[in-house]
C-alpha cells in the first residue's frame, strides 16, 4: 500500500524536531506536533454548532440492560486467559456520542456454506479473481439462479442464503477481459463448489445477547460471511486495497506525485457488540497511479527528475498491452536501461539475434513505433521466469483503479496527509452521504446479493454513552503547578523533577550543501549553543563549560548518492576528537538540511559504535522564527534530559496509586516491520522497553511475535532489580503492533515466554509476579462524534480523557476505547486496549483512569499521548533500530530491485537471496546498541 510502514508517518529518516508527525493510514488519525492527534485543516465551520454532526440523540435503547449484562458475567468461572469484563467504568462526567457503526438487519435462515476448487488448479490470483467474475456470469442451469444469492472471495470460499445441488460443479471457458467473448481455444475450467457447513444465525444472535453459554462460541465464521455479502457490492465497483478498504473512480481524488493521485475510500467491516451485528464504514485514502500511456509517463519523469524516480514509480505496477490483438494485463518485472533499438534477444522465427525494434516492424508491421530510440522498453515476464519478454514501454497502457505499492517520501506524505485531513463533521457526511449510498447499504442502492439474503444496513449511526475523565494534577521540582487544559500545559517557569548532569558536550556544525555560518563565531551559531546551553541551565540540569565547537563538511550527494563517504568523514571526525578529548555527554547536531541517510547514519555510528548520545537540530527550524525558538529549545531539553536519565515531571500521589499500590513494573512491546521499498529479507525489529531503559533485537523478517522475549523479558527485570533492589510484584505489559486475529497468538507463543522468564530470571526462591497483558490497538476505523457542543472542542472532536467502554466494544471481552490527547486539528482517533490476560483482577476504572493518567507521563512532551508512554517508547525505540538498518530498509531512493540485473530468478533463488540479506543485515546490527547507552533512553 502506499501508506507508510505501520501507518506512522513514513521513513522518518530525516531529523525529528521535538515532535513526531504522524501517518495512521491517512484516515485522519493521530496528529501533528508529538501528540498522535489529528491533522489538517482547523475548524472550518463557523460556532460549535455547525461543526456537530446532526445534533442530540438518545442513547440506543438496546444498551439499557448492560449492567444485567455484566452481573451475568459473575456466574462465569475467572479465568485470566481472555478475561471477561468485570464491569463499565464509571469515573467521569457523563457525555452522549455518535459512532460510525451502523446496525445490519441479518438473515432470517441458515448461511450456507462452500469451499471452492477450481481446476485445473491456479495459484495466480488474477487469474482466479477473472474466473469467479466468469462463474458469477454463467448460465449454466443448476447454477445461474442460485447466482443472486450468492456471495464469494474470489479464491476458495462461497457462502449462499440458499442450499446449493450436490454435487455442483461449473464449468467455464477462460477468456481475458479485453477479448469479445471466448473461442474455441479457450481453456475450460471445472468449479467444484462443495458443502462445508451451515451458519447458524441464531447462535451469532446468542452471542450478541450475552448468553454466557456461548461465551466460546467461535463467531469468526460468520463475521466473515456477512463480510462477504456486505462486500460484495464494493468489490464489483470498486477497487479493493489490503483488507475491507475499497475505492472508487467516482469519489474525490487529487494529484500527490509525479504519476501518482490520491483517492478516498471507504473501510466496511461487521463487527459483534452488544445485541447487535454493526458494520463499521470509515473514510480512508491511498495512492493510485495515474493512468496513462507507459512511454508519456517515462518521458516525463526523464524531464522533471532525471529519471531518478522512475524505478521506484514502476514497483509492482501492472500495464496492459494490445498488440497480440487483445487486452493482456501485466506487471513490470523491470524496466531495462536500453531502448527497443539497442535491445536484442534470441528469436528462433526470425533466425537467430533480432532487435525488439525489427522484430515488431516485421511481426506487427501494422504498429509503427514513435519512441524505439529514446525510451526504454519494459520486461513484462513472470516473476519466476527465466527468459525475458520485451516490450516496447508506448505499447504499454497504465491501467486506472491501480494502487501505487511503493513508498511515500516526506513531502508526499505531507501532501496526503494534507488532504485526508478533516475535521469531524465533513467525515460524518462524507460517510452518510456518499459512504453508505457507495457501498450500496442504503434502500435506492441495495442490490443482490444483499437483497438475496434478507440484509440490510439501518442508514443511522450507533449513539453511545461515554465519559469524559479527569486530567491527573502534574509537579515539577520547583515553579507553580501547571495547569492542565486541553490535554498539554506550558512549562516556561519551571524546573526538571531530576535534572540530568552535563559534564561536557559538543556542537556538530554539519555543512551539507550551502553556507548556514560564517564560522565558528557566527552570531547566529553562537546564539543557537548560549540559548541551548541556558535553557538546560534554567530547566535544573548541571551544566558546566561551554561547548567544544566541530565543523564538517560534507562531499555533495552528486558524487556519493549513498552518502556513505559523507558518514564516513563524520565517523572519522568524531573518532579523532574523542581520542583527543574522551567522550562528551552528548553532541549536538546542527544539519543545514534534511536527508534520508545522514540522520540514520549518524544514529547508528553514535548509539551502536561509538556510545554517544546525539540531539539533532535543523538550522532552518533553529533560525526560521526567533519568536519561538525559547519554545524549540524547551522542547529539545526535555528529549536531552531523559536521554541523560533525568525526571521531567511527575504525577500527583493520587494518580500514581495504580502504579504504586504493590511494586509494579510497567513493559512496553513492539515490532516494527520492513516497509515497501525495503529488500526483500530485511529483518523485523522488536524492542521490550520497561522503566527507561530498552532491549532491542532484530528478527525473522516480518514476524509479528516476538522470538526472543524470554531473555528481553530477564534483561528488564535484572534492571528492575538492580534499581529498587528487588523485583516487581506485578508486571502489566502493553503490547502494541497485533491485531485482534493475533490475541490468541500473543497467548499462545509470547504469554508461555514471559512465565518462562519469570522462572529464569536470577533468584534465591521462586519467583512469579501476578501479569498483566494489554494490547494497544491503533489500526482500527471507530471514530466518535460529539452529540451537543458543551462535549465538543473547538473543531468539533470530542475532547481529552474521552472513554467509551458500551455500545461499540466486545460482548464478552475486557476493552476501551481511551482517547487521553486533544486533537489538534483533523478528526480524533483514540486508541482500543484490550485486556487479553489479567491475573491481577484489575476493575474498569483502575484500568481506564491508569491508563490515562499514565499518558501525561511522556517525556518528550508537555501534552498528554494518544498511545500509553511504554509502548509508544518501544515503538520509538523499534523506529530507531530502523536508523540501524537504514541502508536495508530505504532502497527506493538507491537502485531499484526493479532495475535491469540479469536473468529472472526462481523461487528457491529468492529464497536464498532473502537469507543472504537477512544474515546481512544481523552483521550490520552487530550487537545492537553500544553498552554505554544500554542503560539509558537513547532512543527518545
Amino acid at each position: 500500500m502506499s501508506n507508510p510502514p505501520r501507518g506512522r508517518g513514513g521513513s522518518r529518516g530525516g531529523p525529528p524536531s521535538g515532535s513526531r508527525g504522524g501517518g495512521g493510514g491517512f484516515g485522519g488519525g493521530r496528529g501533528s506536533a508529538g501528540t498522535r492527534g489529528g491533522y489538517g485543516g482547523g475548524s472550518r465551520g463557523g460556532g460549535p454548532g455547525e461543526l456537530i454532526f446532526r445534533g442530540p440523540a438518545s442513547v440506543d435503547q438496546r444498551l439499557a440492560t448492560l449492567d444485567q449484562l455484566v452481573s451475568s458475567f459473575k456466574k462465569l468461572a475467572y479465568n485470566p486467559k481472555r478475561p471477561h469484563r468485570p464491569g463499565y467504568g464509571t469515573l467521569g462526567r457523563q457525555i452522549t456520542l455518535r459512532a460510525n457503526f451502523f446496525p445490519i438487519k441479518l438473515p432470517k435462515g441458515p448461511i450456507y456454506d462452500y469451499h471452492v476448487e477450481i481446476t485445473p488448479s491456479t495459484d495466480i490470483k488474477r487469474i482466479r479473481a477473472r474466473l469467479f467474475w466468469l462463474l458469477e456470469r454463467s448460465n449454466q442451469q443448476g447454477w445461474k439462479e442460485f447466482v443472486p444469492f450468492t456471495a464469494n472471495d474470489s479464491h476458495e470460499r462461497l457462502v449462499s442464503a440458499k442450499k446449493l445441488p450436490q454435487p455442483l460443479d461449473v464449468h467455464v471457458q477462460y477468456y481475458e477481459e479485453g477479448e469479445a467473448g471466448p473461442n474455441n481455444k479457450s481453456k475450460i475450467y471445472t468449479f467444484g463448489i462443495t458443502h462445508t457447513g451451515d451458519l447458524d444465525v441464531g447462535q451469532l444472535t446468542k452471542y450478541l445477547s450475552g448468553n454466557i453459554e456461548s461465551r466460546d462460541y467461535d463467531i469468526q465464521p460468520l463475521i466473515s460471511a456477512v463480510n462477504l455479502v456486505l462486500q460484495t457490492h464494493a468489490a464489483r465497483t470498486g477497487v479493493r486495497v489490503g483488507k475491507n478498504r475499497y475505492f472508487f473512480p467516482s469519489q474525490e481524488r487529487f494529484e500527490l506525485a509525479l504519476g501518482v493521485e490520491a483517492w478516498k475510500g471507504f473501510f466496511t467491516s461487521a463487527r459483534p457488540v452488544y445485541k447487535e451485528l454493526m458494520v463499521n464504514v470509515g473514510v480512508c485514502m491511498t495512492a493510485f497511479y495515474k493512468p496513462g500511456n507507459l512511454a508519456d509517463a517515462i518521458l516525463e519523469f526523464n524531464r522533471s527528475s532525471n529519471g531518478a524516480m522512475l524505478q521506484r514509480f514502476t514497483q509492482k505496477l501492472k500495464v496492459t498491452t494490445s498488440h497480440l490483438g487483445y487486452k493482456q494485463k501485466k506487471p513490470i518485472k523491470k524496466i531495462m536501461s536500453t531502448t527497443a533499438r539497442q535491445t536484442t534477444f534470441h528469436c528462433e522465427e526470425y533466425n537467430g539475434k533480432i532487435s525488439v525494434e525489427d522484430y515488431f516492424k516485421k511481426k506487427y508491421p501494422h504498429i509503427k513505433l514513435k519512441h524505439a530510440h529514446d525510451v526504454p522498453v519494459v520486461d513484462i515476464s513472470g516473476p519466476n521466469s527465466k527468459f525475458s519478454i520485451y516490450v516496447p514501454a508506448e505499447l504499454c497502457e497504465i491501467e486506472p483503479g491501480q494502487p501505487f505499492r511503493g513508498r511515500l517520501n516526506e513531502k508526499e506524505t505531507s501532501n496526503m496527509i494534507r488532504f485526508a485531513c478533516n475535521p469531524p463533521r465533513v467525515n460524518a457526511d462524507a460517510i452518510v452521504d456518499r459512504g453508505l449510498p457507495t457501498l450500496g447499504f442504503t434502500p435506492q442502492t441495495l442490490g443482490s446479493p444483499m437483497s438475496g439474503f434478507g440484509m440490510a444496513v439501518d442508514n443511522n449511526m450507533a449513539v453511545v454513552p461515554a465519559r469524559e475523565l479527569p486530567p491527573p494534577r502534574l509537579s515539577y521540582k520547583a515553579g507553580k503547578p501547571p495547569n492542565v487544559s486541553s490535554g498539554s500545559w506550558n512549562i516556561l517557569d519551571v524546573k526538571f523533577h531530576l535534572g540530568g548532569t552535563i559534564k561536557s558536550w559538543w556542537v556538530l556544525v554539519i555543512k551539507d550543501g550551502q553556507s548556514v555560518f560564517s564560522g565558528p563565531n557566527d552570531p547566529a551559531l553562537e546564539g543557537i549553543w548560549k540559548g541551548f546551553g541556558e535553557k538546560c541551565r534554567n530547566s535544573g540540569m548541571s551544566l558546566g563549560s561551554p561547548p567544544s565547537l566541530l565543523n564538517q563538511e560534507l562531499i555533495p550527494p552528486a558524487r556519493d548518492p549513498s552518502r556513505q563517504e559523507a558518514l564516513n568523514l563524520i565517523r572519522q571526525n568524531i573518532r579523532r576528537q574523542i581520542s583527543q578529548k574522551g567522550k562528551p555527554t552528548f553532541i549536538l547536531v546542527l544539519l543545514s538540511r534534511r536527508d534520508n541517510y545522514i540522520y540514520p547514519g549518524m544514529k547508528r555510528i553514535c548509539d551502536v559504535e561509538l556510545g554517544v548520545h546525539t540531539l539533532h537540530m535543523l538550522t532552518e527550524k533553529v533560525l526560521r522564527d526567533r519568536n519561538k525558538q525559547d519554545q524549540y529549545f524547551s522542547n529539545v531539553a526535555l528529549k536531552l534530559n531523559t536521554k541523560l536519565g533525568g525526571i521531567n515531571h511527575m504525577l500527583d500521589a493520587e494518580s500514581m496509586k495504580w502504579w504504586t499500590k504493590a511494586k509494579t513494573m510497567v513493559v512496553g512491546m513492539d515490532v516494527t516491520h520492513p516497509g515497501p521499498g525495503s529488500i526483500e529479507g530485511t529483518p523485523s525489529i522488536a524492542a521490550v522497553v520497561a522503566s527507561a531503559d530498552t532491549s532491542l533485537r532484530c528478527q525473522e523478517t516480518k514476524k509479528e511475535m516476538i522470538t526472543d522475549l524470554t531473555a528481553m523479558m530477564i534483561e528488564r527485570l535484572m534492571v528492575y532489580s538492580q534499581k529498587n533492589r528487588t523485583l516487581p510484584d506485578r508486571v502489566f505489559v502493553y503490547r502494541d503492533g497485533v491485531s485482534e486475529g493475533q490475541f490468541n497468538t500473543v497467548l499462545e507463543e509470547e504469554l508461555p515466554k514471559m512465565l518462562d522468564a519469570f522462572k529464569r530470571v536470577p533468584q534465591t526462591k521462586p519467583y512469579r509476579p501476578s501479569l498483566t497483558i494489554i494490547i494497544c490497538g491503533k489500526r482500527h476505523h471507530a471514530k466518535f462524534w460529539p452529540t451537543e457542543s458543551q462535549f465538543a472542542d473547538r473543531n468539533g472532536n470530542t475532547r481529552p480523557g474521552t472513554v467509551v467502554d458500551r455500545g461499540v466494544t466486545a460482548v464478552f471481552d475486557f476493552d476501551f476505547y481511551l482517547q487521553a490527547h486533544a486533537g489538534l486539528q483533523g478528526h480524533v482517533k483514540a486508541t482500543h486496549y484490550t485486556v487479553v490476560y489479567d491475573e491481577n483482577h484489575l476493575a474498569a476504572d483502575e484500568v481506564q483512569q491508569g491508563t490515562h493518567t499514565a499518558s501525561y507521563l511522556y517525556a518528550r512532551a508537555t501534552k498528554a499521548v494518544s498511545l500509553v508512554p511504554a509502548a509508544y517508547y518501544a515503538d520509538l525505540a523499534c523506529e530507531r533500530g530502523r536508523c540501524y538498518l537504514n541502508d536495508f530498509l530505504s532502497t527506493d531512493d538507491k537502485v531499484s530491485s526493479s532495475v535491469a540485473t540479469g536473468k529472472g530468478k526462481g523461487k528457491a533463488d529468492k529464497e536464498e537471496e532473502k537469507a543472504r540479506v537477512f544474515e546481512a543485515a544481523k552483521k550490520a546490527w552487530g550487537e545492537g546498541v553500544h553498552p554505554d547507552l544500554r542503560g539509558s533512553m537513547f532512543y527518545i
